[in-house]
C-alpha cells in the first residue's frame, strides 16, 4: 500500500483532469419498447432495429435510400419544386412560407417527398420517398404534384414505381388544396395501371390520414415494416373522436395484415430482397405479356404466394 501511495504521488494528473474516461452521450441507445440498451454501432449495423424485441426505429431519408437502392443509382427529378401559401396561413406569428424555408434548411430537401429514378438489384424503377423530417412528411400541393409527376415518369419510361410512405397525412396549412392531392395522385396511379406497370407501396411508421387514404394503400402489393402505425388518423385523434381507449395494436402493420388491408409485413433487413423479387416477377416477359393481353392485372396474392414459396395455380 505504501508503494502505491508513493507512485500515485509522483504520477498525479494535472488539476481539472479526471481519471475516468468520458463516454460519448450517444454511445448507447435505449429501445422504447423493451428498454434494452443497444450499443450505438450495433444499432446502426442492424439497420436501426432492436436486436432483442425487433422494434424498428425510424430511418432518415438518406438511410432509407442506402438500405433499399443500389449504390449511386439514384437520380433525382423535380428537385426544386416547392410549395406555396395559397391560404396565407399565419396562425402563430410565423408565416407558412417561413416555416417551409426553415424545414428546407433543417431537412436539406425542398419538400416532404423526394422523387427520381434508381435501381434495386439491377432493376430500374421510379421511386418516391417521404421525408418525415419535413413537416411530418405531410402532403401539400407540391408533394401531390411530385408524386403525380413520378407516376407520369414511370408511365412515359414504362418503369415500375416504388413509393415509400411516412406521413402524418394531408397538410392542414394548405386546407382543401392539400386534400385535392388525394384525387390527383389516385388518378395518376390509374394511368400507370392501364399500361400494365407495377406499383409497389412500402408503408413505414407512421402512414395515416390523407396519404393512407390515397396513394399509400393503392399498390399492386402493399408492404409494411413491422410495428408501423397505419390508419385513418393518429391514436390520440381517434380516441378523442370515439371517446374511448383504443385496443392495443389496433392500427399496427400486423393488424392491417390480419384484416386484409396490406399484403406483407417484411422486416427491414429483408425489404430490399423482397422488393427486388417482386420487381423481377412483375417485370418479367411472361408476366407483362399476359397482363397486356388481358388488359388487367394479375392479383398480387399470386406474387405473395410465389415469394413465400407457395404454389398458386391460375388467377
Amino acid at each position: 500500500m505504501d508503494l502505491f501511495r508513493r507512485r500515485s504521488r509522483h504520477l498525479s494528473l494535472p488539476s481539472g483532469e479526471s481519471t475516468t474516461p468520458e463516454e460519448p452521450d450517444n454511445l448507447w441507445i435505449r429501445c422504447p419498447t423493451c428498454s434494452e440498451q443497444i450499443y450505438e454501432r450495433e444499432y446502426v449495423d442492424n439497420l436501426r432495429v432492436c436486436p432483442k424485441c425487433r422494434f424498428h426505429f425510424k430511418l432518415a431519408l438518406s438511410e432509407r435510400f442506402e438500405t433499399l437502392l443500389d449504390e449511386g443509382s439514384f437520380e433525382e427529378v423535380d428537385r426544386y419544386l416547392r410549395g406555396t401559401d395559397p391560404l396565407h396561413f399565419n396562425p402563430d406569428g410565423q408565416s407558412y412560407m417561413d416555416k417551409l424555408a426553415e424545414c428546407e434548411h433543417k431537412s436539406d430537401t425542398s419538400e416532404a417527398v423526394v422523387t427520381g429514378t434508381a435501381s434495386i438489384e439491377g432493376v430500374r424503377l421510379v421511386v418516391a420517398v417521404n421525408n418525415f423530417a419535413f413537416l411530418g412528411g405531410s402532403m401539400g400541393v407540391a408533394v401531390g404534384e411530385k408524386i403525380a409527376r413520378a407516376v407520369d415518369l414511370a408511365v412515359s419510361r414504362r418503369l415500375p414505381l416504388l413509393v415509400v410512405s411516412a406521413s402524418g397525412g394531408a397538410r392542414q396549412q394548405e386546407g382543401i388544396f392539400a386534400l385535392m392531392q388525394m384525387a390527383k395522385t389516385t388518378a395518376a396511379l390509374a394511368r400507370l395501371s392501364r399500361i400494365g406497370m407495377p406499383y409497389i407501396s412500402l408503408l413505414t411508421d407512421p402512414t395515416v390520414a390523407g396519404v393512407a387514404a390515397s396513394y399509400a394503400l393503392l399498390g399492386d402489393v402493399n408492404i409494411a415494416e413491422p410495428g408501423a402505425y397505419i390508419g385513418f388518423a393518429g391514436p390520440r385523434v381517434m380516441e378523442q373522436a370515439i371517446r374511448q381507449k383504443l385496443p392495443p395494436g389496433l392500427a399496427s402493420a400486423e393488424s392491417m395484415l390480419a384484416h386484409g388491408m396490406i399484403d406483407m409485413v417484411v422486416p427491414r433487413a429483408e425489404l430490399r430482397g423482397t422488393i427486388a423479387r417482386l420487381l423481377r416477377l412483375f417485370t418479367g416477359a411472361s408476366y407483362t405479356q399476359r397482363r397486356e393481353s388481358r388488359n388487367g392485372s394479375v392479383p398480387h396474392k399470386l406474387a405473395a404466394g410465389l415469394l413465400n414459396g407457395g404454389v398458386a395455380v391460375g388467377d
